[in-house]
């Protein structure tokens, strides 16, 4: 057996994995430093979220470190509290010839030790990984299965090489490639999730309503609504766009656009999100009118530190009342480093 590290599990964008979005799937790593050699796993499970996450915690200074929440974790903890722990994670391979590793022809044995003395737990490969980085524990893969699926990778790139695969199970579509990517992979970095569909030509895609079911919104024409849909209702509403924050760390971000509302609104205007360590962290910023406006540009602007993840950016709307968006656009600002 072989000792291989989770190099990276990152979310291929779609929509994005964090307050209840959902993703295209998750690009994991496994690094066979040593044999300068990788295998990439494509990940679709819900577990893979927590796996991500637990990734992301596990990557901070120790003195940082805090429960992530996932359920995982919480289970390394209860372990403990039984004065048991888990020792390693290995992979097993179902399919005898694979030449790539398959999350649905693949489980984990979960090995314990404890006042009962050791045992092993069978899981799925999402789960057994989660556990793994969880509990600070070793993942195995055999040497031939190794020998067999793994790539050379040249460098200390162990990402770059598979951005351009696409899940075996994506649409993708005539001419464009895989819906929401780049015609073409970038070299050297993750692919750009920039803004799309600013003009509202293909409705709301792109676009997520964060809020209950007293508000809705729609695509009218090249602007977007977002309005309450009960006469009093509960809380707060926000729809936004979401993007990976690569190509806008350590510069300034400003969201622009025109927005009208009707009278009777009571609190509503654009809103400029920073997320840093997803959702870990959040940074709201914004511009906020109240009764009836007509359509008048506004800006909100924020610097994106070197650590921000996500930046999401749209119209929020609190209580009752009606708001518009249209010709919104997200530009950067450069700033000394």
């Amino acid at each position: 057996m072989t000792i291989v590290r989770i190099a990276h599990v990152e979310p291929r964008p779609g929509k994005l994995p964090n307050g209840g979005f959902e993703t295209r799937g998750f690009l994991l790593v496994l690094a066979d430093d040593a044999g300068r050699r990788a295998v990439p796993v494509w990940l679709t499970e819900p577990t893979a979220g927590d796996l991500a996450q637990l990734a992301e915690f596990a990557a901070r200074p120790p003195g940082e470190i805090t429960p992530s929440g996932a359920p995982q974790e919480l289970a390394t903890r209860l372990l403990r509290a039984a004065d048991a722990s888990v020792t390693g994670v290995d992979i097993d391979v179902t399919e005898p010839n694979a030449t790539r590793l398959r999350p649905e022809a693949a489980a984990t044995r979960i090995g314990l030790v404890g006042a009962q003395g050791t045992r092993q737990v069978t899981a799925s490969l999402e789960l057994g990984l989660a556990m793994a980085v969880a509990a600070r524990a070793p993942v195995r893969l055999a040497d031939a299965v190794l020998d067999r699926i793994a790539e050379p990778v040249p460098g200390d790139d162990l990402l770059s090489p598979f951005l351009d695969r696409v899940p075996p199970t994506a649409t993708v579509v005539p001419g464009r490639g895989l819906a929401g990517w780049p015609a073409a992979p970038l070299s050297g970095k993750r692919p750009r999730f920039e803004p799309r569909n600013l003009n509202f030509a293909d409705g709301l895609d792109r676009w997520d309503l964060d809020g209950g079911a007293d508000y809705s919104a729609s695509a009218e024409g090249s602007s977007a609504v977002l309005l309450s849909a009960a006469p009093r209702p509960a809380g707060a509403a926000a729809l936004v766009q979401a993007i990976f924050a690569d190509d806008y760390r350590g510069r300034e971000v400003v969201f622009a656009g025109e927005i009208s509302t009707e009278a009777g609104t009571e609190q509503a205007g654009l809103r400029l999100e920073i997320v840093k360590h997803w959702r870990e962290v959040r940074e709201d910023h914004g511009v906020t009118i109240a009764g009836r406006s007509d359509w008048t540009r506004h800006e909100v602007r924020a610097p994106v530190p070197e650590d921000a993840d996500i930046i999401r950016f749209g119209i929020s709307l609190t209580n009752a009342g009606r708001i518009g968006l249209r010709h919104p656009e997200l530009s950067l600002i450069d700033t000394a480093r």
